[in-house]
C-alpha cells in the first residue's frame, strides 16, 4: 500500500501560512541561497499530490508554471462546478474513500500538499503515514494552522531530526496506527 506523506513547513507556532495564503515568509532573509532541505530526494518518491481547493488557488495565484506537472494531482474540494484541467483532477464528492482507493492503487508514495482543513480531514481519518515537518525560524502573527478545526489526539513516533544552518529544524515522524 502506498503511504500518504504530509511535507510541509510551518512557523514555530504552527502557522503553514499567512491568513491571506502567502507564504513568502518561508524564505529565510538572511541566506542569498535556496536550501533544498531534501525537496527533491522526497519529490522523486512520490507520483502523486493531493491539495486542498484552497491551496490549489495560492498556488494559482503564483503567476508561476504548475509546479508539479510530471505528478498526478487531485485537488479535494467541495465545489462540484471546478472542471480538470491538463493538471490536476477536482475531487468534489466521496472525498474519503476516494483517497482510500488511492492509497490501494500501485505506484510511488502520495504527497498531501496541504492546506490545514485537509490535513485534519486526513488526519482524523487515519490516511496520513508520516508527517515531515519543517519548523522554520519564525513566529507568525496570524494565519492557517497545521491542523485547522479540531484534530483527533495523533500519536506519532520520531524517526529522524536534522538541524539545518538556517534555523530550520527538520523533523520526521511515522503517525501510529
Amino acid at each position: 500500500m502506498r503511504k500518504i506523506k504530509l511535507y510541509i513547513a510551518a512557523s514555530l507556532n504552527g502557522k503553514i501560512a499567512e491568513k491571506d495564503g502567502s507564504v513568502d515568509w518561508l524564505y529565510v532573509k538572511d541566506n542569498d541561497e535556496e536550501v533544498d532541505y531534501g525537496y527533491e530526494k522526497f519529490y522523486e518518491s512520490i507520483d502523486t499530490t493531493i491539495q486542498g481547493s484552497s491551496t490549489y488557488k495560492q498556488v494559482e495565484s503564483w503567476d508561476i508554471d504548475f509546479p508539479y506537472p510530471e505528478k498526478k494531482n487531485y485537488v479535494i474540494t467541495r465545489n462540484k462546478e471546478l472542471q480538470d484541467n491538463e493538471h490536476v483532477e477536482f475531487v468534489s464528492e466521496d472525498h474519503i474513500n476516494f483517497i482510500k482507493r488511492l492509497k490501494n492503487k500501485t505506484g510511488k508514495d502520495i504527497w498531501l500538499i496541504g492546506g490545514g482543513q485537509i490535513n485534519t480531514m486526513l488526519l482524523n481519518e487515519g490516511l496520513i503515514d508520516e508527517l515531515h515537518l519543517f519548523c522554520m525560524p519564525i513566529v507568525l502573527h496570524n494565519g492557517i494552522d497545521l491542523f485547522e478545526g479540531l484534530p483527533n489526539r495523533t500519536d506519532l513516533k520520531l524517526i529522524e531530526t536534522k538541524a539545518h544552518d538556517t534555523g530550520t529544524i527538520e523533523m520526521k515522524y511515522q503517525i501510529i496506527k
